[in-house]
């Protein structure tokens, strides 16, 4: 089960690590049954198996251990979200901070859009960068190391949130009609999830640097693009995809690139805006080398989403559909497979808010 770091009043000390913190703690608790509250209220929500937190969950402890206003949660795998947001919800905090990948953040997201444990008073999210992606992060500001980030939505707390608060919308993704949604903030599908997978298995486990492993991973996927090599030590050809937009109509093809996003930074682009169609950005790049070499020369004269370069479509939409045969999608750390016939719907989910670090 998920392990509340900060209290036994909630749940049970990690291996009695922060006992210190604990008689702090309760009185913690007991403000917020309406006792007297000397601190704001934060709520830290973290994944161990997040490969950041690998070397920096030690130092995260140690942190919280001094800070009795941080509520430390921990989880080690996403069925342990729901429960670990039903005890953080009774805490009231001020903000939430989830300390761990895209993929967590996916988790918790899904979970506060679905689970309806704060009700209509949701508290703020704020992110701390860690993990292998961090484009949520990124897009929030939150950069190098969690510590310093912590420390700083710490002060922030402190004082008047408001200057710091955005809303962002989310992603509801749907395999069918009555599912339940997924929710998240970036989609990647065709060549670009390819990628992130053969990065993940092929490259990661070598035990670089991610910026050298995204390096190779990017050199991996010019021979392929632009030689026309093909090998098992290289990403695969993407499959064919089938791209429906509601206002528009289908894109058809096999795309280097396929992403969907509410993110105001996205990959290729420092900041993708566009006329306000849509909620949802959608980023489509024809496998040729040329529409590459088009959309990296767009992006550099920020031009990317402003005007029509040929072989790259982008197009802002309130609902999206993508079928094809067995073709990866990536929400944020989840994997999904398109199949013909039944395809996968985007629409917009009900916004939140995020606290924004200045990047």
């Amino acid at each position: 089960m998920g392990r509340c770091i900060c209290c036994t009043a909630l749940g049970k000390a990690y291996n009695g690590r922060n006992t210190k913190s604990m008689p702090k703690t309760r009185s913690f608790l007991d403000a917020s049954q309406g006792g007297p509250l000397l601190r704001p209220r934060i709520a830290l929500l973290s994944n161990p198996k997040s490969t950041g937190n690998i070397a920096q969950l030690s130092r995260i402890r140690d942190y919280c251990a001094e800070h009795p206003d941080i509520f430390h949660y921990e989880v080690e795998q996403a069925e342990q979200i729901g429960d670990a947001l039903r005890t953080i919800a009774r805490v009231r905090p001020k903000m939430l901070i989830i300390n761990g990948g895209d993929g967590t953040v996916q988790a918790a997201l899904t979970e506060i859009h679905n689970g309806g444990h704060f009700g209509d008073g949701a508290p703020p999210v704020a992110v701390l960068p860690n993990g292998k992606t961090n484009l949520i992060a990124l897009d929030l500001g939150a950069q190098g190391d969690p510590i310093e980030a912590l420390e700083r939505l710490v002060m922030l707390a402190q004082s008047d949130l408001n200057p710091h608060i955005v809303a962002r919308e989310l992603i509801a993704l749907r395999c069918d009609p009555t599912s339940r949604p997924v929710i998240g903030m970036f989609l990647g599908g065709a060549g670009l999830a390819d990628t992130m997978l053969y990065c993940r298995n092929k490259i990661y486990p070598l035990g670089l640097p991610n910026g050298l492993s995204h390096v190779l991973t990017a050199i991996a996927v010019f021979v392929r693009m632009v030689l026309g090599l093909q090998s098992r030590f290289l990403p695969p050809m993407p499959s064919p995809l089938q791209v429906s937009i509601r206002r528009e109509g289908p894109i058809t093809g096999r795309f280097a690139l396929l992403a969907v996003t509410t993110l105001e930074k996205m990959l290729l682009s420092s900041e993708l805006r566009g006329t306000g169609a849509g909620p949802l950005k959608l980023l489509a790049i024809e496998e040729r080398p040329a529409s590459l070499f088009r959309v990296i020369f767009a992006s550099l004269a920020g031009k990317l989403g402003r005007s029509r370069v040929h072989g790259v479509h982008f197009e802002e939409a309130d609902e999206i559909s993508i079928e094809g045969e067995g073709s990866n999608l990536i929400l944020d750390g989840e994997m999904f497979r398109t199949q013909i016939g039944h395809p996968i719907v985007l629409k917009p989910a009900q916004p939140l808010s995020f606290v924004r670090l200045a990047a």
